[in-house]
């Protein structure tokens, strides 16, 4: 019923009415399969739907869908030689997906974007949660002549390459080490990164987006979203600039590694300054006050016990209450 509803809602998506009835001759299914796919669309995807007798139905908005064409229109020249960009309107994860890719071939610049993940997640094992339509998830597939051991602090200078994005929308987020992208203290963006190569070179990179462009709903954390600063960019729009941004910075960071990010990551830090604490999957607790991030992307607190060096991995970092 998935599919049907997928394609059913390309028939409602430019917010005008269409009967049951014609829908169901372009589909080449029965109307009792269209209006249990307007179920589908209501109830699973949480896309309002009117349903007027003598008219049909129709979408509460129109619908924006991603679109390899209008993707590839904004591209830069540089951008647009790099990236091959492909859409999928429903996988399991798009990390998972290009995963596959990174292990099994030399394919570099691959760019996966999807309308919905049934399986889609985020750092340290949590489900990312969104509803059709309203957040911009993909991945990217690039690969460093880095070894890992060199890659430390990617994911910093990602969520940099987002920031200016953003910022450039006069979207006023800020950073926190080390991968989310923050907006009024909500998380607006986050970066999920996951490595295959070796420790001296070359490596494969998956780098995983999502930005929410509404708030999702039933989510156990502060977020935040761009309608919240007002900006209602077109996905496909806003992929775009991200993809312009990041082909930039990773090519930069391949030359030079984080330490050419250091200082403009810093004058963006949410918790520069401020009293943290970390907490650890085995580990009890710390509690200092964050001074910032090495060259390496480590980050620098000062703790009861002297100053201490914390790498990305199983830690994750809020302010002291």
């Amino acid at each position: 019923m998935a599919d049907l509803a997928f394609s059913v809602l390309r028939a409602l998506a430019d917010g005008k009415f269409h009967s049951g009835e014609t829908i169901a001759q372009e589909l080449g299914c029965s109307r009792t399969l269209v209006w249990q796919a307007v179920h589908t669309i209501e109830n699973t995807f949480a896309l309002p739907v009117y349903s007027v007798r003598g008219q049909g139905y129709k979408l509460a908005q129109p619908f924006d869908w991603l679109d390899v064409s209008a993707i590839r229109r904004d591209l830069d020249g540089e951008s647009a030689e790099v990236w091959t960009v492909a859409v999928a309107e429903q996988v399991d994860s798009t990390n998972t997906q290009l995963l596959a890719h990174a292990s099994a071939d030399e394919l570099h610049g691959l760019v996966l974007a999807t309308e919905q993940q049934t399986a889609g997640r985020g750092r340290l094992g949590r489900r990312w949660h969104a509803k059709l339509g309203s957040c911009l998830m993909f991945s990217i597939l690039w690969r460093f002549d880095r070894g890992l051991a060199e890659l430390a602090g990617l994911s910093l200078a990602v969520g940099l390459a987002l920031a200016r994005v953003l910022r450039a929308l006069a979207v006023p987020v800020v950073l926190k080490w080390p991968n989310d992208v923050l907006l009024n203290d909500g998380k607006l963006a986050g970066i999920l990164i996951e490595l295959s190569g070796d420790a001296l070179g070359p490596a494969a990179v998956v780098i995983g987006i999502g930005i929410n462009l509404q708030r999702p709903a039933d989510i156990d954390q502060p977020v935040a979203a761009l309608s919240d600063a007002g900006v209602y960019l077109s996905r496909n729009a806003l992929l775009a600039r991200l993809l312009n941004e990041l082909q930039r910075m990773l090519a930069e960071f391949d030359r030079h590694g984080f330490a050419a990010f250091r200082d403009e990551w810093m004058a963006l830090s949410s918790h520069q300054d401020q009293a943290v604490r970390l907490s650890f999957s085995h580990a009890e607790p710390v509690d200092g006050v964050a001074r910032g991030v090495a060259e390496n992307g480590a980050l620098l607190v000062d703790t009861a016990d002297g100053p201490r060096v914390f790498h990305v991995g199983e830690v994750s970092m809020r302010r002291q209450a």
